[in-house]
């Protein structure tokens, strides 16, 4: 776990999106161009591209249909935990596989984590993580799921840039449990949390 006392959490807003801009402006769109967009719906904001990306994701976000725990160093965002219920990030890999097992929905999820890369290997995506969870706490709590890399049975080392919503051990670490395997290398993790 990070110790820099000097880290906080921001949600994801109108008034924080110029530090989560910056973030992934910093690192050439996330993932190709993403702007962390993958998860969500289409919706009349996006265009092409880069641009199109970053106009969905901020539109959702001043609309109140994107949500994420920001570490803050200072004024600069350093990392971020989406978060948010089905409805909002639909777009989960291996979603034929995951309908066909599921007992039900949860009441929130946690699709994608990320770190800028100056900050890496510093436990900043439990910060990020952790102050997810208690932004489900405060919006009422409930069952949340999330969809890591299951590294487990795993002999080859896998770039950490990939693991775009960390690993199966992270989120055991901090109180999730096991269900069962989506895809051939990620797996659904759930836990409860209680309201705040």
């Amino acid at each position: 776990m990070a110790t820099d006392t000097a880290y906080r959490i921001e949600p994801l807003s109108p008034q924080t999106w110029d530090a989560f801009a910056g973030l992934v402006e910093r690192h050439n769109g996330i993932f190709g161009g993403c702007w962390c967009t993958h998860f969500h719906p289409s919706c009349a904001e996006r265009g092409p591209g880069y641009e199109g990306s970053r106009a969905m994701k901020k539109a959702y976000v001043e609309q109140g249909r994107a949500h994420a725990a920001l570490v803050m160093d200072g004024d600069e965002a350093i990392a971020w935990a989406e978060y948010g219920p089905p409805e909002e990030l639909p777009n989960i890999h291996h979603r034929k596989q995951y309908d066909a097992e599921k007992s039900g929905d949860p009441d929130f999820r946690i699709t994608c984590v990320f770190v800028d890369r100056r900050y890496r290997r510093r436990g900043v995506t439990e910060l990020a993580i952790t102050g997810a969870l208690e932004m489900v706490a405060r919006a009422g709590g409930g069952v949340v799921e999330s969809y890591p890399h299951d590294l487990t049975n795993q002999t080859k080392k896998m770039s950490s840039s990939f693991l775009y919503n960390g690993t199966r051990r992270l989120y055991e670490r901090l109180g999730f449990t096991y269900d069962r395997p989506k895809g051939l290398k990620n797996c659904v993790m759930v836990t409860t949390v209680e309201p705040a």
